[in-house]
């Protein structure tokens, strides 16, 4: 079924400039610092200029984005216009990514790499205004990047119009199928012209994914530049053997420790919360993003944690999906996934671009039935060690409630010296006093003849 090519590709005398990209592409790569591409992209970028479909599998962090983004940029340069008509911009190119995050930092790097050419492109995602996007859409682009969801929606409004679309690209495929992405894709795929090249990437290559691959790849080129679900040799691995219950402070104490910036990872939306906020009262500063949170709080955790104002990152794996953050020196996971491809995507965060990495795993004797998943998925053996769990400080931990005694104790009756006895007087109950004379406004109450009122008032029936 597939075309397969080399996977060791010798990339020492190949530049970017041998691979017949046009100079509008060559001056942005060399304004961003890149010359020598990296082997997903050296053997990826002719075979989409070639037009074929391809079906690609790489770590995260090895430059996939720009596999995909140079060649289709080149294929459409010839279809660039300069028009202010949005006709002249239909969209001929788009790009479906599972997150939010990972779909803002594609249409980046299209729109770092396209700045020297007429090509418009735009990004739409849930979680914000549909009606902010509109007006750019509307204006027509040719590269479109997009969540499933968010598409369909403009799809509903009428405001896209996929009829003309040249090229698609499935980023992070495995990870689309395991948010349960499918009967969108289909429905997508569905909207498409059926000639067209199709592109798919992948970090791992699951039975899903060939299945799904079938579906929509026609004779694909299959290139994969490291063995399937491999992790980075540039990624130091640890395991700390820990008890669940000594998890957040051996987590601070780690982090104290390293005294450097970490993306943290949880299984749920909730431990995520609770992570950041205990790591706070420690004193460490730290962020959360998860699905719960707004696309405005998302970015702007991100955003500090990019710049440095935070330590600790904390993050799902849906909510961390795809972020790219140069030089991220580490990665732990609080949690270990139930899934073991989601443990080689989450170390891949740190390791990037040549780079070198840790991660770090916290596992409690429950998590020990992952963590073997992991190893016999990854071929290989994670060196482990017993976390060293400091004493727990803090000053804001509860004590138990003291019960009250059921039975008289010896020492209760010397807890305290007994308190001098008050007049008797202030305990009575009030009596009133026969002799004393009543007030001017009460005297005489009871010498008026009483009114007769109604029974279903309240009144008394009179006694015949």
């Amino acid at each position: 079924m597939y075309n397969t090519t080399e996977e060791n590709v010798n990339t020492e005398t190949i530049n970017f400039a041998s691979l017949n990209l046009a100079p509008e592409l060559l001056k942005a790569l060399d304004e961003s610092g890149y010359t020598i591409p990296t082997p997903i992209q050296a053997q990826a970028i002719p075979v989409v200029l070639q037009g074929g479909d391809l079906m690609a599998g790489a770590q995260t962090g090895t430059g996939k984005t720009a596999a995909f983004t140079l060649p289709l940029l080149q294929q459409l340069l010839p279809l660039a216009s300069s028009s202010a008509s949005p006709a002249r911009h239909p969209v001929r190119a788009l790009i479906l990514t599972p997150t939010r995050e990972l779909a803002i930092q594609v249409e980046e790097s299209v729109k770092a790499y396209a700045k020297h050419t007429p090509l418009r492109s735009l990004v739409v995602f849930g979680g914000v205004d549909i009606r902010s996007q509109t007006p750019t859409l509307m204006k027509g682009v040719e590269i479109l990047v997009a969540t499933p969801g968010r598409l369909l929606d403009h799809v509903e409004q009428r405001t896209v119009q996929l009829g003309q679309v040249q090229m698609l690209v499935l980023d992070e495929a495995d990870r689309m199928l395991d948010m349960g992405f499918m009967p969108d894709l289909k429905r997508i795929l569905a909207l498409l012209p059926k000639k067209r090249q199709n592109l798919m990437f992948s970090a791992t290559f699951s039975n899903e994914i060939k299945k799904l691959s079938e579906e929509f790849l026609t004779n694909p080129t299959l290139i994969e530049v490291a063995r399937s679900n491999a992790t980075s040799e540039n990624v130091t691995q640890k395991i700390l053997l820990v008890g669940s219950a000594d998890k957040q402070n051996a987590l601070a104490d780690l982090l104290r420790k390293q005294a450097t910036q970490a993306i943290i990872f949880t299984k749920t939306k909730l431990s995520a919360s609770r992570l950041a906020r205990h790591l706070e009262r420690e004193g460490i500063a730290a962020g959360a993003i998860h699905g719960d949170k707004s696309q405005l709080e998302r970015i702007q955790a991100l955003d500090a944690f990019k710049q440095n104002k935070i330590t600790a990152l904390v993050a799902t794996d849906v909510a961390a999906r795809g972020l790219d953050i140069d030089q991220l020196p580490m990665v732990i996971n609080y949690e270990l996934p139930s899934a073991a491809e989601d443990y080689v995507h989450r170390i891949g965060r740190t390791g990037r671009a040549g780079a070198l990495g840790i991660a770090i795993s916290l596992v409690a004797p429950e998590e020990e039935k992952f963590l073997k998943e992991i190893e016999k998925l990854i071929k290989r053996e994670i060196p482990k060690e017993k976390a060293d769990v400091p004493a727990d400080t803090n000053s804001t931990v509860r004590t138990p409630r003291r019960q009250p005694s059921t039975t008289p104790s010896s020492s209760s009756s010397s807890r305290s010296t007994p308190r001098k006895k008050e007049d008797e007087w202030f305990f009575k109950p009030y009596e009133p006093s026969i002799d004393a004379p009543l007030p001017k406004s009460i005297a005489g109450r009871d010498n008026k003849p009483k009114k007769e009122i109604a029974a279903l008032l309240g009144g008394l029936q009179r006694k015949q």
